[in-house]
């Protein structure tokens, strides 16, 4: 079992950084990649940023630019770097472990960007 823990969430206003963080406990190996969604109410759940075992990087087209996505391979975390914040950025963000085997969730961390 793998548990993934969120933090860095919060307020902010359109323009402002904020930078998350993702800490993986247990039986983390076999690692296929590592990352975060977003889902918005009344959206469906979407790519924000992957980062593979190799160091690849995938980004959602929309924070493509913005945000950068990061890890700590000695303290299991992955970090996702917000800058140039939207309001449309403003949503729960969760982050997202694919093992070998089976795929794991955090239980998100929200994001507001409101002026």
């Amino acid at each position: 079992q793998v548990l993934l823990v969120e933090s860095g969430g919060g307020s902010v206003q359109p323009g402002g950084s904020l930078r998350l963080s993702c800490v993986a406990s247990g039986s983390v190996f076999n690692i296929y990649a590592m990352g975060w969604y977003r889902q918005a109410p009344g959206k469906q759940r979407e790519l924000v940023a992957r980062i593979f075992s190799s160091g690849y990087t995938n980004y959602g087209d929309s924070v493509r630019g913005r945000f950068t996505v990061s890890r700590d391979s000695a303290k299991n975390t992955v970090y996702l770097q917000m800058n140039s914040l939207k309001p449309e950025d403003t949503a729960v963000y969760y982050c997202n472990g694919d093992f070998t085997t089976k795929t794991y969730w955090g239980q998100g961390t929200q994001v507001t960007v409101s002026s």
